[in-house]
């Protein structure tokens, strides 16, 4: 696969199409670092890496048209709507096909969590997870605890993805 495009033109480009809303800024830049952290400590080879931090960028594509659409920011909807956003931003941005054909495939399955084959998946599920497990409850430690808990029994599966959750979560600080 070759390599194309630099993320530094998707970040910019995400950041545009976000625009007024720092929240979502925030998040996917978020989501971004934990993916690249867990991918680089997991050893993931520079291809597969690419694609996911492509991913990692514009995996929340969906949500403003899902509003716009839906009334909501579900899940399901993200889900739907995400890759046909994404889509010409990572093209805008020169990335390959194959790479785009991955990157809205993973961004078209962000929150399926049940049988997750692929480690581009795993660790794009498990870094969005990260940022919110926070997020939904910055201010209610005892509802972060059980969220980590569950996720972690349910879905984390890297060492390292588990090691970020245990350590943000589930450690007293000492």
């Amino acid at each position: 696969m070759a390599m194309s495009a630099d993320h530094t033109a998707l970040q910019l480009a995400m950041i545009d199409y976000d625009k007024g809303d720092p929240r979502r800024i925030q998040h996917f830049t978020k989501v971004h670092s934990f993916a690249r952290t867990i991918a680089l400590a997991e050893g993931m080879d520079e291809d597969t890496l690419h694609i996911l931090e492509a991913a990692a960028i514009v995996h929340d594509a969906g949500i403003h048209e899902s509003e716009r659409r839906y009334g909501d920011a579900s899940g399901l909807h993200q889900e739907e709507l995400g890759p046909a956003v994404a889509r010409p931003l990572l093209e805008t941005c020169g990335y390959e096909p194959d790479v785009v054909d991955r990157v809205c495939w993973l961004v078209a399955h962000h929150h399926h969590t049940a049988g997750i084959i692929d480690i581009d998946h795993q660790i794009l599920v498990e870094a969005d997870f990260l940022v919110n497990c926070f997020e939904d409850a910055p201010d209610d430690p005892d509802r972060r605890r059980r969220m980590a808990i569950s996720a972690r029994d349910k879905f984390f599966r890297t060492a390292t993805g588990i090691h970020l959750l245990e350590a943000q979560f589930l450690k007293e600080r000492g």
